[in-house]
């Protein structure tokens, strides 16, 4: 955890120094790309030791695929090879080495490559196979045309601002970053026009990355001085359940699982001031014209601590990895694709006992709350008193829910994770399938309203927010291309 924080800590400072001495409008792309490359597995060698090498290893063969395969069948290979070998080092970290414990836990970086590297594959396959008209808006706009380079595709999957903690982002917002093409779509009122285009000199992240150093901060402190003093494990302690209450103990389920999450905070938005303070992240300006340096995200903190529902919850948390989920899982599936898009999420995870347990808990945590919101949110909306005190209730019934729900994520095994359960009767499982007996499911529409209606909740909303919001970039420096790409995107937005 120390050289992780040391690492990450020097990779700020390095990114501060490659936005001000090799910026785009000084130093060649491929400058960039070598510098970045070689910060990065620097870093990974500094904090994991030769276990780096899997980094090297595991980005390489998959690139060695997508040569030798083609681009019809090389997304399914790399799909299936990069989880493989993320899957087997998790079972060897795991049951081999180290249970339990995070030392040397090279499989965090290994995960959020395997990502990328999943990502690109499909991309690739989209832009260089696929025909456009049989693309989604989304996937044409992200779709790939050519084939990267090497060197492209390591400092990709390996450059210094995210090979310790990500966040994932999209090969082209990547290189559009390393190449200097700053264009930006200009929102207008909600008039029906068009947004326009238009070039500008790069903002500066300061403001931006010092309020996420703040937060950082913040966090680090609250997890050192209240965490360790709030321990999930206490949840099963046996003298703590015969002699606390259920108001107690569900109060002490909160308050345990939410000082749990701070660690979380300071990680991603520690990784995400690194790439802001590179000059990576810029989403543009909102309506007042303040500067976003949010197009990679991974959380927002105000609406997770203060959501009424459990798709308010997942919708901002962990945003890129719904978005990848969604990308490379669900909307390619050819049956059952919310239960194929769970599996993913629980083999992407690790291989822990308690994760697989959280998974199919949200299943019925997920389809219950969506249940009792279809059927009964209607009724409480009209009136502002009583949809305060609605959505009072429900925040504290999505507190409870997402805390049950998580336990066995941070116990990790099977034993106390069925302790704690047991402990409470199972009865958010019995209340959850009692919901799902007695309340109707909306009944979803036939065509592309279908497909729409029934994609899983919390990374509609995400997909949405990324098209209005995200840069308009394209992969080559022909204005004409440009504008295709922004012309793309805004058609997807009002599809």
């Amino acid at each position: 955890q120390v050289n992780f924080v040391v690492c990450q800590l020097f990779a700020l400072l390095a990114a501060v120094w490659f936005r001000t001495y090799l910026h785009s409008s000084k130093t060649s792309p491929f400058i960039r790309h070598v510098v970045a490359t070689l910060l990065g597995l620097y870093l990974a060698l500094f904090c994991f030791g030769w276990y780096a090498l899997h980094f090297v290893i595991q980005s390489g063969i998959s690139y060695y695929i997508m040569i030798i395969i083609g681009v019809e069948n090389m997304h399914k290979y790399c799909f299936v090879f990069a989880l493989g070998y993320l899957t087997v080092c998790q079972i060897t970290r795991v049951y081999i080495f180290d249970y339990g414990q995070y030392s040397a836990d090279f499989s965090g970086p290994m995960m959020i490559i395997t990502q990328k590297i999943t990502s690109l594959a499909f991309e690739i396959h989209d832009g260089m196979f696929r025909k456009n008209e049989d693309l989604t808006p989304s996937q044409r706009c992200l779709a790939v045309r050519r084939m990267p380079s090497l060197l492209e595709y390591l400092s990709y999957n390996c450059n210094f601002m995210g090979i310790l903690a990500g966040p994932l982002c999209s090969y082209k917002d990547y290189i559009t970053f390393i190449e200097g093409r700053s264009y930006q779509l200009q929102q207008s009122e909600a008039n029906g026009k068009e947004d326009t285009k238009y070039e500008q000199t790069d903002p500066s992240p300061n403001i931006a990355v010092a309020q996420k150093l703040l937060i950082c901060g913040l966090s680090l402190l609250f997890h050192m001085t209240i965490t360790k003093t709030l321990p999930v494990e206490y949840n099963i302690d046996d003298n703590f359940r015969a002699t606390a209450s259920w108001p107690v103990r569900f109060f002490y389920l909160y308050v345990s699982l939410m000082a749990a999450r701070p660690k979380y905070y300071f990680a991603w938005t520690l990784a995400d001031a690194i790439n802001n303070a590179a000059g990576f992240g810029f989403r543009g300006y909102d309506k007042n014209g303040v500067t976003r340096w949010d197009l990679i995200s991974n959380l927002r903190i105000q609406q997770i601590e203060f959501s009424t529902s459990f798709k308010m919850f997942l919708d901002n948390w962990n945003i890129q990895t719904a978005l990848w989920l969604k990308r490379v899982c669900y909307e390619r599936a050819t049956f059952s694709p919310t239960i194929q898009t769970f599996i993913l999420s629980a083999i992407w995870h690790g291989v822990y006992p308690g994760y697989y347990l959280t998974f199919l808990t949200g299943v019925l945590m997920t389809l219950a709350a969506r249940a009792i919101r279809n059927n009964i949110r209607h009724y409480f909306v009209e009136s502002p008193a009583v949809k305060l005190c609605y959505d009072i209730v429900t925040w504290m019934a999505t507190q409870a829910a997402i805390s049950y729900t998580v336990v066995p994520f941070v116990l990790l095994s099977v034993k106390p994770s069925f302790t704690f359960y047991s402990s409470c009767y199972f009865c958010l499982h019995i209340a959850s399938i009692l919901v799902l007996l007695v309340l109707p499911l909306k009944r979803t529409q036939k065509g592309s309203k279908k497909h729409e209606s029934v994609q899983p909740m919390w990374s509609r909303k995400l997909e949405e927010e990324s098209l209005l919001q995200k840069n308009s970039y394209s992969t080559t420096n022909n204005s004409f291309s440009q504008k295709q790409e922004i012309t793309c995107r805004y058609q997807a937005l009002k599809q």
